[in-house]
């Protein structure tokens, strides 16, 4: 059985309705799991890849490029710029950098990173900012397409899409919590299909899949509920093989939840979705980006993961880190 493929915005492209995430892929228990992974998932039918400059401090880009290596024209790859607010010319470096780990000379998709505060957008467009670099790499033939991410709250996405720039994709969270809770569902998406723009979901299972282990609702109903959405591809973390093999299973063997299927599970969720408990990325430092935080000098959670790791680093101020070494 083979993943339902679906087309990427107006492109012509199609891509797979699930889409392997990066950041999981780098906490996996090592290298060899990592590529196994990969492979497991090209295998599998999986053609998006997802993955961000600085996660897991490179490794995730590492691992990924290495797991690719053969695989390349087989997949559609993404990967995002985490600027946040800062100067083009960073970006172009990241770029330059997440290209090597990748162990590419294009990305399929190259998107703005966590856009998570109101001057985001402002900050973007301005001259000299990351727009004009998306722009000059889409020229130069460094990337087919692009995006933006982010998870915060749905009015920055909006305002991002007010800018002007000829976005080809955005990523937001897209889960049964979400249809009832600052709902992307439903003040994006809608405005993503006026448009023509892919839209793609990540966070089924919440970030960390806590509903799934507290038994709030089943791995088939999260995934299927977001993958019935009117999206191109629901991007999910699967750091080990046994939950690779758990969505794959679901992914194809999909069939798509019934319009009353899928308001009777929002409902059934409101009374937990009411106050983000199962949504930390809307509500809390939780899953915010330290790179972005740095970016507008506002404090840092030293208990998060990523910020642990960051501390680690003698340089954390928003130049590309150090290649990771073979």
């Amino acid at each position: 059985m083979s993943i339902p493929l679906r087309a990427f915005g107006t492109s012509g492209q199609q891509i797979s309705a699930l889409g392997l995430g990066g950041h999981h892929l780098g906490d996996a228990e090592d290298e060899e799991t990592a590529i196994q992974i990969v492979h497991q998932a090209v295998e599998g039918g999986i053609t998006f890849f997802d993955n961000c400059w600085e996660y897991n401090r490179g490794k995730s880009e590492n691992w990924m490029g290495k797991g690719l290596t053969g695989f390349r024209d087989q997949v559609f790859l993404m990967t995002k710029v985490c600027t946040h607010g800062r100067d083009g010319s960073l970006a172009t470096q990241m770029l330059e950098q997440s290209l090597r780990r990748l162990r590419t000379d294009h990305l399929d998709l190259w998107q703005i990173h966590g856009v998570s505060f109101d001057n985001d957008p402002e900050l973007f467009i301005r001259p000299g900012g990351a727009a004009e670099a998306l722009m000059k790499a889409k020229e130069k033939g460094q990337v087919r397409f692009l995006g933006f991410t982010g998870h915060k709250t749905p009015e920055i996405h909006l305002k991002m899409l007010r800018t002007g720039f000829p976005f080809d994709a955005v990523q937001m969270p897209l889960n049964p919590f979400d249809g009832a809770f600052r709902s992307f569902e439903q003040l994006v998406l809608p405005e993503l299909q006026r448009r023509g723009i892919a839209a793609l979901g990540m966070k089924p299972f919440g970030g960390k899949g806590e509903p799934i282990k507290k038994a709030v609702l089943t791995p088939d109903e999260a995934l299927r509920y977001a993958m019935s959405l009117p999206v191109t591809t629901t991007i999910t973390g699967m750091e080990k093989l046994d939950i690779l093999h758990q969505n794959l299973k679901i992914a194809q063997s999909f069939k798509p939840m019934s319009a009353a299927q899928m308001k009777e599970l929002r409902e059934r969720l409101q009374p937990l979705a009411a106050d983000g408990r199962f949504e930390h990325y809307k509500v809390s430092l939780q899953f915010d980006n330290p790179e972005a935080r740095l970016a507008h000098n506002f404090p840092l959670d030293d208990q998060q993961m990523e910020v642990k790791e960051m501390l680690k680093e003698a340089d954390n101020t928003g130049k590309p880190y150090p290649e990771i070494k073979e």
